[in-house]
C-alpha cells in the first residue's frame, strides 16, 4: 500500500468523529489488508461514542460492519486472495485455546477483541483484519446492500436461534437487526410481531410490508400472548414489558451489548417458567450458518447510504430513530 489513506476517527470521549489523513499499514502475519468500499453504521458505534462500552482506547476507528476487497496479505496467509470480496464483522479474534474457545462458544472468550472497538474497523478507505475471522461474501448483494449482514444479520440470527421453535414472535425495536430477522422468521414461517416506538407509524408500516402479523409501539400487548421476544433496543425497561407479552415458558433475548439499567418486576410476570437470555456477540460458525442462509430466503436489505465524511450524520439519525432498515457509509 504506497498511499496514504482516509478514516474517520473517534479522539476523545463524546466524540464527534473527526477525518484524518492515516500512513498505510502492511498486513503482519496472518493478517489481510483490505480496501474498504462500504461499512455498516451500528448501534453499538453509538454506544463507543456515549462511552457505554468499557475500556475504550483512543484513538479509534469504528465500525464493525466491513466490506471490502483484499489488497495484500500478510505471511502465512493462504484462505485469502487478494482482490477477493470480504466481510468483517464484531468478532476479531480470540485466544483459541480457553474453555470457551474449545467448547465453540469463542463468543464467551475472555480475551476476545472486537472490531471498530479494540481494532480499527472500518469507517476508512482501509483497514486490516485478521484472515480467520474474514468471511467470504455471498453473490447477489452489492456492497451496501450485503455489508448490514455482518452484524444486524448475525447478532439477529444468534439472537433468534436462542428463540428455539417459538412460533409466536416479539421484536422490540425495529431498526436493521429486526428488518433482517423479520424476514428469516417470516420465511421460517412464524409470526412476527414488530414493537416499535409508540407513535411510529413509518416503521410499522415497514413492518407489515416485511411480513410482520402485527406491529404496534412498545407500549402496547399484542392480543395473542408470544412464545419469545428478542430486545433490539437499548432500552431496559423493555425487558418488563416483553415478560409480559410472553405466555408460560416464553423466553425475552436481549439481544444487544448495552442496555440502560432494568427496572425491577413483580416476580409474577417471570413466573411459569419465563427466562431472560443475553445474547454475547458471536461466532464464526454464525457467520458461516448466517451468510449461507441469506441469500436462500433471500434476505433484502433496506440500507440509506452516507459518504464516508457524513459518518457523524449517519449516527446521529440512527440515534434519532431517522433510519427505516440500515445506514452504511459508502468510501
Amino acid at each position: 500500500m504506497s498511499d496514504s489513506y482516509q478514516a474517520m476517527v473517534l479522539e476523545r470521549p463524546g466524540g464527534p468523529l473527526v477525518m484524518r489523513t492515516r500512513e498505510p499499514t502492511a498486513p503482519e502475519v496472518g493478517q489481510v489488508l483490505l480496501r474498504v468500499t462500504a461499512c455498516g453504521v451500528c448501534r453499538t458505534d453509538l454506544h463507543l461514542l456515549d462511552q457505554d462500552l468499557p475500556d475504550i482506547r483512543y484513538p479509534i476507528v469504528p465500525g464493525h460492519q466491513i466490506v471490502g476487497r483484499v489488497q495484500a496479505v500478510g505471511s502465512g496467509v493462504s484462505t485469502m486472495q487478494v482482490g477477493r470480496r470480504v466481510g468483517v464483522p464484531w468478532l476479531g479474534s480470540t485466544c483459541g485455546h480457553c474453555r470457551f474457545c474449545r467448547q465453540g462458544a469463542e463468543n464467551l472468550c475472555d480475551e476476545a477483541r472486537f472490531t471498530g472497538y479494540q481494532i480499527d474497523g472500518g469507517y476508512a478507505s482501509h483497514c486490516v483484519a485478521d484472515a480467520r475471522y474474514v468471511f467470504p461474501l455471498p453473490d447477489g448483494y452489492n456492497d451496501l446492500a450485503v455489508a448490514p449482514l455482518l452484524c444486524a444479520g448475525l447478532i439477529g440470527y444468534r439472537s433468534l436461534r436462542l428463540c428455539g421453535e417459538a412460533g409466536r414472535l416479539g421484536l422490540y425495536g425495529f431498526g436493521a437487526a429486526a428488518h433482517v430477522i423479520t424476514q428469516v422468521a417470516v420465511w421460517q414461517q412464524r409470526e412476527v410481531y414488530a414493537f416499535t416506538r409508540p407513535g411510529d407509524r413509518r416503521a410499522q408500516d415497514f413492518a407489515r410490508s416485511l411480513g410482520a402479523v402485527w406491529a404496534g409501539g412498545s407500549d402496547q400487548t399484542p392480543s395473542s400472548p408470544l412464545d419469545a421476544a428478542i430486545i433490539f433496543a437499548a432500552a431496559g425497561e423493555l425487558v418488563p414489558a416483553a415478560l409480559r407479552a410472553v405466555g408460560k415458558g416464553g423466553r425475552v433475548v436481549c439481544g444487544g451489548i448495552h442496555m440502560s439499567d432494568i427496572p425491577s418486576f413483580a416476580y409474577s410476570i417471570l413466573w411459569g417458567e419465563r427466562s431472560i437470555a443475553s445474547v454475547a456477540n458471536l461466532t464464526r460458525q454464525d457467520a458461516r450458518e448466517f451468510l449461507d442462509l441469506a441469500p436462500r430466503v433471500p434476505v433484502v436489505t433496506s440500507v440509506h447510504a452516507y459518504p464516508l465524511a457524513q459518518a457523524n450524520e449517519a449516527l446521529d439519525d440512527l440515534r434519532r430513530g431517522r433510519i427505516t432498515g440500515a445506514a452504511v457509509l459508502a468510501m
